[in-house]
């Protein structure tokens, strides 16, 4: 074949590849680009009102607004302390139960299904069991308080009480709802590790700690950072978690999230405000993107010195 036919069958394979994707591409654009960039305008729109459709100027206060709302500035607090407590924990547990998963030979299948259950529950069936658990009531300390009790120790109101006992019992129920899915992952990506990599280390005399961080971890590193990566962004969009412990008003509860904030501002008791929505939604789109980035850098640095 010539070679401006080698160069017409490449430029109709290209034409059918975009052909493909054209649908997909459509859609995302509809979907997801225009309105990323409709919400960038409407954050620039001083006094927007969504009914006349009309402002009266453009510029920076709708961000200035937010960055000083007290409201906003508790919500980052505490997406920014549920995320750096709940990815790196969920991850790390996750790790070790996929470890031992996968060194179980029996009754296998039924532990990882066990552990996958809360995965497929309600995530609002989850949130009643843990108020049943950790609410402090006229009529019941609840199980949590109950141990408390029985190790000679004050009882305290997980749910309507002190901030950090609310906080904690946040953490713990986001952990064990991310938990499921990232031990899925983790335990497939163990089973896909070559097992004559181990049967070669055993006949050197490698102990299984040296084999973990010389074989196991660097070969499943990629499903980590990607496990890390959405933990990351899935934390930041942390919204209904809290709605199911503590209800929709969670200013008054004092644990509000930004998508949180963000909902409150479009369609909560004080909303109607669809500038400063958008606008807080841009910083936690700027948030989510600079540290998915950092972490897609030191992803890349990693394996490179792998």
């Amino acid at each position: 074949m010539t070679k401006s036919g080698v160069r017409k069958e490449g430029i109709k394979g290209t034409l059918t590849g975009w052909l493909y994707l054209a649908p997909a591409l459509a859609f995302l654009i509809f979907f997801m680009v225009f309105p990323l960039i409709d919400v960038f305008i409407y954050s620039f729109e001083e006094g927007y009102n969504s009914a006349s459709q009309t402002y009266f100027g453009i510029g920076g206060y709708n961000y200035s607004y937010v960055l000083r709302d007290p409201y906003f500035l508790q919500a980052v607090k505490n997406t920014f302390i549920l995320v750096i407590i709940t990815v790196p924990v969920s991850t790390i547990l996750s790790l070790l139960i996929a470890l031992a998963l996968n060194s179980i030979e029996r009754l296998k299948k039924l532990f990882q299904t066990v552990y996958f259950l809360p995965y497929v529950t309600n995530t609002l069936a989850v949130g009643l069991v843990f108020m049943i658990l950790f609410r402090k009531t006229p009529y019941t300390d609840g199980l949590i308080n109950l141990i408390i009790k029985a190790f000679g120790m004050n009882t305290v109101d997980f749910i309507e009480g002190p901030y950090w006992a609310k906080m904690m019992v946040l953490c713990i129920y986001v952990i064990w709802i991310v938990m499921p899915f990232k031990i899925l992952i983790l335990t497939s990506a163990l089973a896909s590790v070559n097992p004559v990599y181990y049967k070669a280390a055993r006949i050197d005399g490698t102990s299984k700690p040296r084999m973990f961080f010389k074989i196991t971890l660097p070969m499943i590193s990629p499903m980590i950072f990607y496990l890390v990566i959405t933990g990351f962004i899935g934390a930041f969009k942390a919204y209904s978690d809290a709605v199911a412990i503590f209800g929709v008003d969670l200013n008054s509860a004092g644990m509000n999230t930004m998508v949180g904030y963000v909902y409150d501002m479009l369609y909560g008791d004080g909303g109607g405000y669809p500038s400063y929505a958008s606008a807080a939604a841009i910083i936690l789109f700027a948030i989510v993107l600079t540290i998915t980035v950092i972490n897609l850098i030191v992803s890349k640095k990693t394996s490179a010195k792998g």
